[in-house]
């Protein structure tokens, strides 16, 4: 893993997400060694306690993956998502990260080009913001 690059953790709906996931392998895009792709069951399920630990664990950028609002396998987990990654988000700001550090994309199983440039998209506003504070302290 490149420490230069940053890290970006992602937490992906199997239903949708992580079907374009698959497109995009399958389709040979390119993502970097410092992306890491959890699978989970739904966007839904992944609680506010996961999120601020990938923050302490030394990501310095978390991407939330679920289905479009109304194609939800679980109905309402794409929502119940996007609930937490706004209450995040306000934490982040209060404790001085900036809150561009999260974010959350209702994707549609189709769009693995989509999916890189997301993935992209977080890397390049990352490098710009530049290393997690909470990354650069626990290294000290």
């Amino acid at each position: 893993m490149n420490n230069l690059e940053p890290r970006v953790v992602v937490f992906s709906c199997p239903w949708c997400c992580f079907q374009t996931a698959d497109l995009a392998v399958a389709a040979q895009l390119d993502y970097s060694p410092n992306v890491t792709i959890n699978i989970v069951p739904c966007s839904g399920r992944v609680e506010i306690i996961d999120l601020m630990r990938a923050f302490e664990n030394g990501a310095d950028g978390v991407l939330v993956l679920g289905c479009l609002e109304d194609k939800c396998h679980h109905q309402n987990g794409s929502l119940t998502a996007k609930k937490r990654v706004g209450y995040i988000k306000s934490l982040l700001k209060d404790i001085g990260l900036d809150e561009k550090r999260l974010e959350m994309y209702m994707l549609s199983p189709s769009t693995g080009p989509k999916l890189e440039e997301i993935i992209a998209g977080m890397i390049t506003e990352i490098k710009k913001l530049g290393l997690s504070p909470i990354k650069e302290k626990s290294q000290t």
